[in-house]
């Protein structure tokens, strides 16, 4: 017979083991990008990532995360993939309760720049469009929307301010 009282913690234990390993995980990308100008080699990024500043929707704390982006005349464009999660990631809860961020991103001179941008959740054409320029990116993107179980993974744009 299991003990009932110790399955949530077990349960707790589990989810605090991933996102460390997730938060250890995006660290190291943190560290890369920065420490080589925007390029990050690992899983082959390259120059395609940009580290979006955003503060936490419930904890009020900053937050940094290395995501996939395309940039273009327009600004640039986020996916909120989760890696195929059914379930948005916290960032995309960030962005929708504190628009206004600020993002780290490769520059075209071979180093980093910064920007102050809106966040802005794109919907219907305009959200297909830019997911199918993240699909035809990489075919990863087709699969994370296999994997989300009927979630329509979200995109944002991010324009200057």
């Amino acid at each position: 017979m299991s003990d009932s009282t110790s399955e949530p913690s077990v349960a707790m234990a589990r989810v605090r083991a991933h996102d460390e390993a997730v938060s250890d995980f995006n660290q190291g990308i943190i560290d890369e990008f920065r420490a080589n100008n925007g390029t990050v080699t690992a899983m082959g990024f390259g120059r395609a990532l940009a580290l979006v500043h955003s503060t936490g929707a419930k904890s009020g704390e900053p937050r940094v995360n290395p995501l996939a982006a395309i940039h273009d005349d327009e600004g640039w464009l986020l996916p909120a993939s989760a890696g195929g999660s059914p379930k948005n990631p916290a960032w995309y809860h960030n962005l929708k309760a504190h628009p206004d961020i600020e993002i780290e991103y490769p520059n075209d001179e071979g180093g980093i720049s910064t920007a102050q941008v809106t966040a802005t959740e794109l919907t219907g054409a305009a959200r297909d469009e830019a997911w199918a320029r993240f699909v035809a990116r990489s075919s990863g993107f087709a699969e994370y929307e296999q994997a989300a179980q009927g979630r329509v993974i979200p995109v944002f744009r991010l324009t200057p301010r």
